[in-house]
């Protein structure tokens, strides 16, 4: 028998709520795909349930269950990311937990008498997936005394010769690491070897005056490294610093349907509203099909099991055979780093981590459940709803989707889910430029954050620190650091009362 929290879904479901496939073989994202599992009539009622609201005295029907059958109805507290969906078998459950197992499990040097523990680095920045992404939510900039494990530098420079051009332009490569220090700056290393570097911050803090005097201030954040190990960083080298980004939903977010995300795009801004959002294609790491990325901060991944394998290779060096990088981000240049032995253990498979962690690992952070929304009839989260779309915030963070009748994982599959994204790159201003292309994202452009579970971040992760290098020590900041195609939106909250502002924030801690 269904679960309550599905039935309730399926319910919804009845009004008529439609899927597609990804892409087709031989398609790619700049290709329309034409949906074919629902009629007409079906497609007509889809566009009506998803359609954004105009009514903010009541909230919508199945509003709280922002994941669909997905949401997890746990009391708030620190654990709310870590759920997984209440819709997955009694036998989905188990692997759920043999990956969180796999997710917290702390990786060691090599040679060591645990074995399938071995292959850590030989340079890195975590031990382990749950380091980055604490309580299976957001990292934070290393303020005080914290370390920096849930942030590093990405290290890339643009392409220099026309050949390097043509790869970036035919998604064979995102860009070009450090010849020296590779895709990444590494701050810790396994015994008998120095770690790259570290990074450094400083803070300018600048005055943001309000519409009714209130005043705001904005910190920016000033990048660069130090104790570098290894010789001078080549001068073209970009930094770009990352925090982790949250867990829940990822698994909704896979099987969006492509043709949802093409129909919200608009490259050449058509309809004159000065949002021009864009898909990133990029290429499977294991099919080396063309897909829409909709995963890290510039959309670079297509999948979960890319997301996965990535991470594995780059923050903790190890490897797995979508990445069979044993030696992690060495390069060339790291001639003691890549003569340092590997953890492959021949009797589990050629990889450090071999199919069945992968797969556990990415089935895992498929089935992480969306926390339900809180208050959703409460007056002043409605009120803070209507000043979110008054504001035009929904021409990015759009509100809803219903998930691909015929997504690859059942407890995915035809649900209507509320996270707030297009999952489209924007242009977001020289404020938030981080000057690194990745693949078809400029140095300005960044894919749009769903804000499922926003709200949660202090309960869950103690702290208020957003965007893409926690800069924002709050919702507040976060919004005024808007810019380019946002900006009429940042202005637009910046002219409200400050009564109003506080319901719009109201509204966000509710998600």
């Amino acid at each position: 028998m269904a679960s309550p929290s599905m039935r309730f879904v399926q319910a919804a479901l009845l009004a008529g709520v439609v899927s597609l496939p990804v892409f087709p073989s031989g398609a790619t994202a700049s290709e329309p795909v034409t949906r074919t599992d629902l009629s007409a009539k079906d497609l007509k009622r889809v566009e009506a349930v998803t359609r954004p609201t105009s009514d903010f005295t009541k909230a919508e029907a199945f509003e709280a269950m922002q994941g669909g059958a997905a949401t997890s109805r746990h009391p708030v507290n620190g654990d709310a990311f870590s759920h997984f969906s209440p819709n997955i078998s009694f036998g989905e459950q188990e692997d759920f937990k043999l990956g969180n197992a796999l997710f917290r499990k702390l990786w060691v040097s090599s040679p060591s008498s645990t074995q399938a523990s071995d292959g850590l680095g030989p340079l890195f920045n975590a031990r382990a997936c749950q380091s980055c992404h604490l309580k299976d939510g957001r990292g934070h900039p290393p303020e005080g005394n914290r370390d920096a494990t849930s942030m590093f530098l990405r290290l890339a420079r643009p392409a220099r010769t026309e050949e390097e051009r043509q790869a970036v332009a035919s998604m064979q490569v995102l860009n070009f690491p450090d010849p020296v220090y590779g895709e990444q700056l590494q701050d810790q290393a396994i015994p008998g070897l120095a770690a790259e570097g570290r990074m450094t911050i400083s803070y300018t803090e600048t005055p943001v005056t309000l519409s009714d005097g209130e005043i705001v201030m904005l910190r920016k954040p000033h990048y660069g490294v130090s104790d570098l190990q290894y010789g001078p960083l080549d001068p073209a080298t970009t930094l770009s610093p990352r925090i982790a980004n949250p867990m829940p939903g990822l698994g909704l977010v896979e099987a969006i349907a492509d043709a949802d995300l093409l129909a919200l795009a608009d490259p050449d801004d058509a309809d004159g509203n000065g949002i021009s959002g864009r898909v990133a294609e990029v290429r499977d790491h294991a099919s080396g099909a063309l897909k829409i990325g909709r995963f890290g901060w510039k959309a670079q991944n297509a999948t979960i099991r890319d997301q996965s394998a990535a991470a594995f290779a780059g923050d903790i060096g190890i490897s797995t055979p979508d990445r069979p990088q044993h030696a992690g981000d060495c390069t060339p240049a790291q001639r003691q780093c890549r003569d340092m032995p590997d953890g492959v253990q021949q009797r589990l498979g050629e990889t450090e981590a071999p199919s069945p962690v992968l797969d556990l690992v990415t089935f895992y952070s498929r089935n992480l459940a969306v926390p339900a929304r809180r208050e959703v009839d409460d007056p002043r989260v409605l009120a803070g709803k209507a000043a979110f779309y008054r504001a035009g915030c929904t021409g990015c963070h759009q509100p809803k989707f219903v998930t691909r009748r015929d997504a690859l994982h059942k407890a995915q599959a035809f649900q209507l889910i509320w996270p707030y994204s297009d999952f489209l790159l924007h242009d977001m201003g020289e404020g938030l430029a981080d000057g690194q292309q990745v693949g078809v994202a400029s140095g300005r452009e960044w894919r749009t954050p769903p804000l499922w579970g926003i709200g949660l971040t202090r309960q869950v992760n103690g702290h208020t620190f957003f965007l893409h290098d926690g800069r924002a020590r709050n919702l507040a900041e976060a919004i005024l650091w808007h810019g380019g195609e946002a900006e009429a939106a940042r202005n637009a909250f910046a002219a409200l009362s400050r009564a109003d502002r506080a319901d719009l924030i109201t509204f966000l801690e509710s998600l």
